[in-house]
């Protein structure tokens, strides 16, 4: 096996990892009712909607390099939301 294939495979990983934690993450931002995140003082439903959903299409769309700028911001936005966000929304909305 070439070095390149084996690189192209974990580049893919890489890339299917990321995709799957910012789908994760807006599939998550979806299901909160909109007085949740208000109850929490985090930013609205819309803002959180709108940009992890951005960063889903933008991976989707221009797959390329893990390591863009525009793949580390949105990725960041996600795993931001996954720890500081979702875990507020959850302890307001508990029944």
């Amino acid at each position: 096996m070439d070095l390149f294939v084996i690189e192209g495979y974990v580049r893919l990983l890489i890339l299917l990892g990321l995709l799957a934690v910012k789908v994760f993450s807006f599939v998550s931002a979806l299901m909160f009712p909109t007085e949740a995140y208000e109850a929490a003082g985090k930013l609205t439903k819309t803002a959180w909607c709108a940009i992890l959903g951005i960063g889903v299409g933008f991976q989707v769309l221009f797959p390329g390099s893990p390591l863009g700028i525009f793949q580390v911001i949105f990725v960041v936005a996600a795993f931001v939301y996954l720890a500081d966000v979702r875990p507020a929304l959850a302890s307001v909305t508990r029944r």
